[in-house]
């Protein structure tokens, strides 16, 4: 067999032993509680319902221009009034609940009770939450008492209260909101013109330390330091541009532009005569022709070579002049004549020109970052005095704004109340069944007939665990006991015989338990309660 049915079966028969110890435990818990469910008294619940209706012709109308009833803002109006300690006072004793000889801390709590049981609940008319302004809203207002009469009295004196004094207190808190309104425009209104003349007097007292439209103090200084250091950026640019020219039109640009010349016929030097590049080419040409005519030792031939001999010298004296910067030998050379030379020279004369208004720019911008630093001790708290003058200002103009459009917004509400913007309509009065609505006594019955039996069994469980017995060999098996042999029952129908008869005994006491419970309710739906004074039963 399974030995955990063998486990359970031990189990149960353990728990057997205590069966009449768990069923009286069981019976004196269902007992007890059913006495207890008989001692609580009936608490009967009256309810009315009263439509607020705020669609009226004006309400399109004031729209947007005066103060709109919300329907959550009335609901907490309608508790506030409702619920308050002074009207909550007043409707007990109307109702007859407060004593009025009775003292204060027993009031309050009596008080205390009575707000607990009144219950104000708010929804749209057709159930849609999103559509209570376009539907109307229901109130629905209850209250709880031991007394039926006495809660429909209260319920009554609830919704008089709700519809006769609503409007009014309404009307009362509007004027009392103008006149705060009133008295708060008044205030702020000295205190505008008071911060506006100390905005005017700090303005004549600090001109020309004003921030400007760009910025505070730190924001311009840093903007004409930013400034500075882009134009000195660009400086260098220049610079390094500039001495990439130089050495382009004092270099291999200017020796080419010389060497690469063309003759210009009659073009002359500084002094009106041939340039050096054109004379060689005559002497080269002279040269030529002697040769044609001539041997190599011929007088002519040899001084025509020396002739071209000096000319060559003095062309690489003129480039290396002109390698040097020096003007002249660009006129001599020819190199100023040359398209690439020439580019390389208006490059280089734009850079002269861009670098001047650089500096001009940047003698600027120092001049005004020194003219601001001038100012650092002082300036920023200037600025700082500014800053806060113009927050007061803006402050109190920014409240007194908004008094001014809610004051003629509470004007123009109050003329619509009035005229009769909000209407109430009774749609259920006060009404009570007349079956209680707590304690549900059948539940609780049964609830606590199911716990008594639960704890019943818990109770054998329990006595079978802190009192275990063996009742089988496998038992003895389990906890490592040797089993030789096993011996049955000398009698065993006698055994069956008295588990039948207990069972059927036990079985007879459990149903009359149950039977008890049928009697309970019975007698609940009869009316009959226990009463705690006196013990008397009725």
């Amino acid at each position: 067999m399974n030995p955990l049915i063998n486990q359970v079966r031990d189990q149960l028969r353990g728990s057997w032993r205590f069966r009449w110890l768990a069923l009286a435990a069981a019976t004196g818990i269902a007992l007890v509680g059913w006495l207890v469910v008989f001692s609580l008294e009936d608490m009967y619940e009256a309810g009315a319902s009263v439509f607020v209706d705020t669609r009226t012709a004006l309400r399109p109308v004031l729209q947007g221009v005066a103060v709109e009833q919300d329907v959550d803002a009335e609901l907490n109006f309608v508790r506030q009034s409702l619920l308050a300690s002074p009207s909550l006072r007043r409707v007990a004793l109307a109702g007859g609940l407060l004593p009025a000889s009775s003292d204060d801390r027993q009031q309050q709590l009596l008080l205390t009770k009575m707000r607990q049981r009144v219950d104000i609940t708010v929804r749209s008319a057709n159930d849609r939450e999103e559509d209570r302004n376009t539907a109307g809203t229901i109130y629905h207002i209850a209250y709880q008492d031991h007394d039926r009469a006495r809660s429909l009295r209260i319920v009554e004196i609830l919704l008089k209260t709700l519809v006769d004094e609503t409007l009014g207190g309404k009307r009362e808190g509007a004027e009392n909101a103008q006149q705060f309104l009133q008295n708060q425009i008044a205030d702020y209104e000295k205190r505008l013109r008071a911060a506006e003349d100390r905005l005017s007097e700090f303005k004549s007292r600090h001109i020309g330390a004003m921030p400007t439209e760009q910025g505070g103090y730190f924001a311009e200084l840093q903007k004409e330091s930013d400034a500075a250091a882009t134009v000195r950026t660009k400086m260098a640019e220049a610079e390094s541009r500039k001495a990439t020219l130089t050495r382009q039109l004092h270099g291999d640009v200017a020796v080419a532009a010389a060497a690469g010349g063309t003759p210009s016929g009659g073009g002359a030097g500084p002094k009106g005569s041939l340039d050096t590049l054109s004379r060689i080419d005559e002497a080269q040409a002279h040269l030529d022709d002697l040769l044609l005519r001539f041997t190599d030792a011929h007088p002519d031939v040899i001084a025509a070579r020396q002739t071209l001999e000096d000319l060559k010298r003095r062309r690489a004296t003129e480039i290396e002049s002109l390698r040097k910067g020096d003007p002249d030998a660009a006129a001599t050379s020819r190199a100023s004549t040359n398209p690439v030379y020439q580019s390389v020279q208006l490059a280089l004369n734009q850079v002269d020109v861009d670098t001047a208004d650089l500096n001009t720019e940047l003698a600027q911008h120092e001049s005004k970052v020194a003219e601001l630093r001038r100012y650092l001790n002082t300036a920023p708290q200037v600025e700082a005095e500014l800053a806060q003058l113009n927050r007061d200002y803006d402050s109190n103009k920014a409240a007194y704004g908004a008094l001014l459009v809610n004051l003629q917004k509470a004007r123009l509400g109050e003329r619509a109340d009035s005229a009769g913007s909000v209407r109430f309509d009774v749609v259920q009065p006060p009404s009570a069944g007349f079956g209680p609505v707590w304690p549900r006594r059948k539940l609780a019955m049964l609830l606590i007939l199911f716990v008594a039996l639960a704890a019943g069994l818990g109770l054998g469980y329990g006595l079978n665990y802190l009192y275990p017995v063996i009742s089988s060999s496998e038992a003895l098996k389990a906890v490592g006991v040797p089993v030789l042999g096993q011996v049955s029952a000398a009698f065993p129908q006698r055994e069956r015989r008295t588990f039948r008869r207990d069972l059927w005994w036990i079985s007879l006491a459990t149903g009359c338990l149950v039977v008890a419970f049928g009697v309970a309710v019975m007698l609940s739906q009869a009316g009959y309660r226990l009463i705690v004074s006196g013990s008397k039963l009725w």
